[in-house]
């Protein structure tokens, strides 16, 4: 059984067949669209000479700024055309990068205690079974390791923005423009999967509270350290009331 559905992974390989990843900065790690960087957050200290392992890389951004900052990265995906932009974008940048297609769940080519810095950056929202992934990083994690995950933050996914009916009651009696609406579409406490739009293609997501990701964390054997939820980039489409993307840190401890 895989943890990512089959319908994403076709989503994000069209996606990729479309898409000019040549572009794409080398220089820091992104924690997600609209979301500050690594050199705003500093939450993976330095990674020179460690082992990384970076879950869901896409088109490899930053799995090849992690290798330009001298770490040994192994990088999995389930999108062979994301994968594909990964390796031309690592040619480019002459970086080294263990590239894997799969699960990001299977971790079993990887041994026990092998990793010093497990990321993903908006890629556990598309795993239904998100314990399975935490129990594999624990695993592969040398203890005292750390695991940085960002993804949606679940308030965003609650809202959306409407066009209200036009106002009425205006001093001079005219019809003024309509205007914008935040309109709560589902209950926070909701974890069913919803379907949302990626760049025109349908992507599966599975939000979840804030507190079930806790215990999923601690359940699983870590200790969580930081919790971020950053605001809007300026330059952001959407000026919604809420964090796009929430940040976490958390430390590899027995289990």
């Amino acid at each position: 059984m895989t943890s990512m559905t089959t319908g994403n992974t076709e989503s994000w390989n069209r996606i990729a067949r479309r898409r000019d990843a040549s572009t794409l900065p080398t220089d820091t790690i992104s924690y997600g669209p609209d979301a500050p960087t690594e050199q705003e957050l500093r939450l993976l200290g330095d990674v020179n000479g460690r082992r990384v392992l970076d879950l869901g890389c896409g088109s490899g951004a930053s799995a090849v700024a992690f290798a330009r900052q001298g770490a040994t990265v192994i990088a999995v995906d389930a999108s062979n055309a994301q994968l594909a932009h990964a390796r031309a974008l690592a040619d480019r940048a002459e970086a080294r990068v263990e590239w894997h297609l799969g699960d990001l769940a299977d971790l079993a080519f990887l041994r026990a205690d092998s990793i010093d810095v497990a990321f993903s950056a908006h890629a556990l929202a598309e795993v239904a079974d998100v314990g399975r992934v935490f129990r594999q990083v624990h695993r592969v994690l040398r203890p005292q390791g750390t695991f940085v995950l960002s993804y949606e933050h679940p308030l965003a996914l609650l809202i959306a923005r409407e066009m209200g009916p036009a106002a009425a009651g205006s001093r001079n009696g005219a019809m003024e423009l309509p205007l914008d609406r935040l309109e709560i579409r589902r209950s926070y406490f909701d974890e069913s999967p919803i379907v949302v739009d990626r760049d025109g293609e349908p992507v599966t997501v599975h939000p979840r509270t804030v507190s079930s990701v806790f215990m999923g964390l601690t359940r699983s054997g870590f200790r969580v350290e930081v919790i971020t939820e950053p605001p809007p980039a300026p330059e952001a489409d959407e000026d919604l009331p809420v964090a796009p993307t929430i940040v976490w840190r958390a430390r590899k401890e027995g289990l």
